[in-house]
Parts: structure tokens; sequence; C-alpha cells
């Protein structure tokens, strides 16, 4: 697999290839990379580290570590970019106009930006190509058009009184995101954020760097100004995650992760009083009652459950199937299941490349081990493994386990793999109280081909998003975000520029008017 070549023909970005074909790549920072200075020595662990493709465990370059000074020389830029600069003084046309020339950039750059994606995370080519990357250029064409369309509010007392609601940029805003979807969701933030204004200090996800340290070069080609779009690279807590939630300029936390990671945000957070939005973890659940239309939701089950490895915070990772249709499930899950080809993620046949890191591995092996022991409840329907073979890669068989009760660890706890949990159940007052079971509160998908049932469901279950008869359908108007321990706050949409703003009413009296 060649690295570099693709970055050098497509990618407009002479000095992020230079850092590549030196070995590294670099913090962003006031519309420049900041090159580190090895002194032409190994690069001290203290200050680098290493990133990995998973699929190999070979090390693709080295990732500067962030600290409190790269956080601060970052908000200085973007403070100075939000009260010095053109970018909040612009219209908002302006502005939308710039962020649809990235999504064209990240369109004609999709090859690349999928491969480097596939490369950082294991997740299959494919899935980077048709789902990812258009989905990043997505988010930014949207936000572009939606925000543009936005309206003030105007409240009339009287010919001589009328009150105005507007939204204001916050300032300067950090932006936290997770390594199972690097740019998607990166872009989910970035997008609506810059529309509204602010400027930005994104911190990725330590084990994915790569996308994000491109996309700040197509920053700079579709004519961000500098300091506007700012990406420092490390750790959370004690490094540069921490010092971004804690530095006093920053006004707002964006936020997707784990959950125990949302509630440090929080606290640290709390100082400052910043704002906060908090996408968190899931435990899905998708539904199967007797009278499921199964031709068309088996497909969407071992997607729900199998789709990027299960690293996916909507997966549905538990699967309530009523106890008329059980057995016919399984011995298709079985078979669908084994049928899932699994390896070089670089391949466009492949169905579920690697898990992200080794030390993600070893968390899902510890699940895996759960699964196979003879005194835990359920029984291992097929998978169970870490597939010997393609050691040192970080691959484990598509695994499910059947006969789990909802209060079992397998069907309670986030493994975040490709591991799915089945539950059988009888009535509905009995499934309603096992999905609610759970911590988290995400989503779940309904199957019935009762309309009325689906209703009941779907009000009863306490989830930020339900589909019925569907599985990640999606439309980027509506509110995406979670209940209890998956969340706080709302993104998409206007519940998207309405985080990344403020609120301020102007009140006018006229004098004069009869």
């Amino acid at each position: 697999m060649n690295l570099k070549s693709p970055l050098k023909t497509v990618i407009n970005s002479k000095r992020c290839v230079q850092d590549i074909d030196r070995g590294y790549i670099s913090h962003f920072i006031d519309g420049q990379y900041i090159a580190p200075d090895f002194n032409g020595k190994e690069p001290d662990q203290a200050v680098f580290f290493q990133n990995i493709n998973p699929a190999t465990r070979e090390r693709l370059f080295y990732v500067p570590r962030g600290q409190q000074t790269d956080i601060n020389r970052a908000v200085l830029a973007a403070k100075k970019a939000f009260e010095q600069g053109p970018w909040p003084k612009m219209s908002m046309q302006e502005r939308c106009n710039i962020l649809h020339r990235v999504s064209e950039l990240i369109l004609d750059n999709l090859d690349t930006l999928a491969e480097a994606e596939t490369l950082d995370s294991g997740k299959p080519i494919q899935e980077s190509k048709t789902g990812d990357i258009p989905r990043s250029a997505a988010n930014f064409s949207f936000f572009a058009a939606f925000a543009s369309t936005l309206a003030e509010e105007c409240y009339t007392v009287s010919a001589m009184e009328r009150h105005i609601a507007v939204r204001e940029p916050l300032g300067v805003v950090g932006l936290i995101t997770p390594w199972n979807l690097p740019l998607y969701l990166a872009s989910w933030k970035i997008a609506p954020c810059l529309a509204m204004g602010n400027t930005c200090v994104l911190k990725p996800a330590e084990w994915t760097p790569w996308t994000a340290t491109l996309l700040a070069e197509l920053m700079n080609e579709a004519g961000v100004p500098r300091g506007v779009f700012n990406v420092v690279h490390g750790f959370g807590a004690g490094e540069s995650g921490e010092a971004l939630t804690r530095h006093p300029d920053v006004k707002a936390i964006s936020f997707t992760g784990e959950t125990g990671t949302g509630k440090a945000i929080m606290k640290a957070a709390a100082d400052t009083l910043k704002k906060v939005s908090f996408e968190l973890g899931g435990k899905g659940a998708t539904v199967l009652f007797e009278d499921a239309d199964l031709e068309q939701a088996m497909p969407h089950v071992i997607r729900a459950a199998f789709r990027n490895q299960g690293e996916i915070c909507l997966a549905g990772s538990r699967l309530f199937v009523q106890r008329g249709v059980y057995e016919n499930v399984c011995q298709q899950l079985k078979s669908m299941a084994e049928a899932i080809q699994v390896g070089d993620p670089t391949q466009m046949e492949t169905q579920m490349g690697a898990l992200v890191h080794p030390e993600h591995l070893e968390k899902v092996a510890k699940y895996l081990d759960l699964a196979n022991d003879p005194q835990s409840n359920g029984k291992l329907l097929t998978g169970g493994k870490v597939i010997a073979e393609k050691i040192p890669g970080c691959f484990v068989e598509p695994t499910v386990v059947i006969d789990l009760a909802p209060d079992d660890r397998l069907a309670q706890e986030e493994i975040f793999g490709p591991v799915l949990a089945v539950i059988p159940f009888d009535s509905e007052s009995e499934l309603i109280e096992g999905v609610n079971s759970a911590v988290y509160g995400l989503s779940a998908s309904i199957w019935s081909r009762d309309v009325n049932r689906c209703h009941r469901v779907s009000s009863s279950i306490r989830t930020g998003m339900v589909w019925v008869n569907c599985w990640f359908a999606r439309d980027l108007r509506t509110p995406f975000g979670g209940q209890k321990d998956s969340g706080i706050g709302r993104e998409g949409g206007r519940y998207s520029l309405d985080f990344f703003s403020e609120a301020k009413t102007i009140a006018t009296r006229y004098y004069g008017v009869s």
C-alpha cells in the first residue's frame, strides 16, 4: 500500500505531504502546519506518539503530543481571528459560500481522504468511499445551505414597539471528536460552528488524526481565513484535551465520545461556565416483533450490528426478538454473520475491517472471553474469537450471543465492537422494560407491520431517536442525540445552529409614530 503517492497527486498540500514524507504530521494553527523539531533524532515519546495502521500494527507516522502551550497558541489564534479577522463580520452567505467550497474540495479528494481514513481507522475502504467521506462533504453543503436560510424572529407589540431575537456567534469553540467516524463527525461539528461565525480549535481523537490534518489544507484552499480553523493533536486527561476544556477563552465544547470522558469534560468546563453538547455512549436496541417482515429486516439487523466493526454509537448491539420467530431469526443470524467478509480494509470486497487500535482490541477481547465462558449466561452462536491468522492486525470475528437476559453484561455494557447480544421476549410490556433497562438511551429500531404497536413502543422507550422499519435513516434537519447516559443536548439542523450561537433580544420603541 502506497500511503504517499495519492496525497502528492490529489491533495494540493505540499507542506502536509512534506511532513508525511518525513514521517510525521503536525498541528495546524493560525493557517499553517507547525513543524516539530526532531534535531535529527528519533522522536521523543514524551512529545510525540505513534499513529498505527490497525490492520497491520505498522507505524503510519508520528503525531505531536499536544499540551497546554499548544492549546494556548491555537486558542490565541482563534481568538484573534474572531476579534480582528473578517470571518464573523462576513455575511452569512459569504461564509456559507466558503463552506460549499470546502464540500466540493472534499469530494474532489474523495479517494485520498477515503484511503487515509481506512489506513488510520481500519474501516473497509468501501465504507470510507461510499459513506464517511461523501457524508462529510454533505455535512458542509447541508449546513451551508441550511444556515443561509436562518431568519431573525420579530415580535411586534404595536406600531411603536418591536422585539427582535437574533443569533450571534459565541467566539472560540472547542470541538473534540471520536475515532470511529473521524472526518464525518468532525465535519458534523465544524460546519455549523463556522457557519454561525465562530472560530474553532479541533482536537481529533489520538488514534485517528490523519483526515483532520488533511482537512486543514482544504480549509486553506477554500478560503477560510487564518486562525478560524485550528487542529491540535494529542490526548485528553492532563494534556491537550483537558487544556482545551478548561481554557477561559473557549466559550463552548462540543464533544462526541465515551460517557466517562463526557462527565470529565463537564466537570472541567464548569469553572468557566462553558456551553456543552455531548453525544456519548450507546447500546442501541433492535426489536423484531413476530409480525416483522424478516426479509426486509434481517439485512438491517446485520448491518446495524456489524457495520464499521460495530464501532458506531448507533449500532444495534442488542437484538430483542419475540418468541414466535426467535428460532428462525437465530438461524438466519448465524448464516448471515458467518458470511461477512472480514479482511484487508483496503480491498473493496471487504465488509468488515480491523478494530481501530490494539488497546480497543484488548477491551473487546475481554467481552469475547465472557461470551465464551460456559458459566456466563447466554450461548455463543457464532464467532467469539480474535482472528489469529490476521495477527498482528486487530481483527475479530463477527460474534452473536443468544439466550441472554436484558440485565446480562453483554446486553448492558457498551462493547463498541462486532458483538451482538440477542434477547428473547414474549410481551410488549416485557420488551419495553428490557429496552429501558440500559443506562444508555441513544437509539432504537422497531420492526413490525402493526403501526399502532410501533407508535406505542416508540413512545414508551427512552431513547433520543427511534427508527420504525428502518435503521440509520437520517434527515440532517432533525435533532440527533440521546437520553440518560447517552448525552446532553441535540445536534442537527436548527439545534446545531442554536448551540453554536448566543441568543440576543433587541427591543426597540419608536417615537413620533401615530
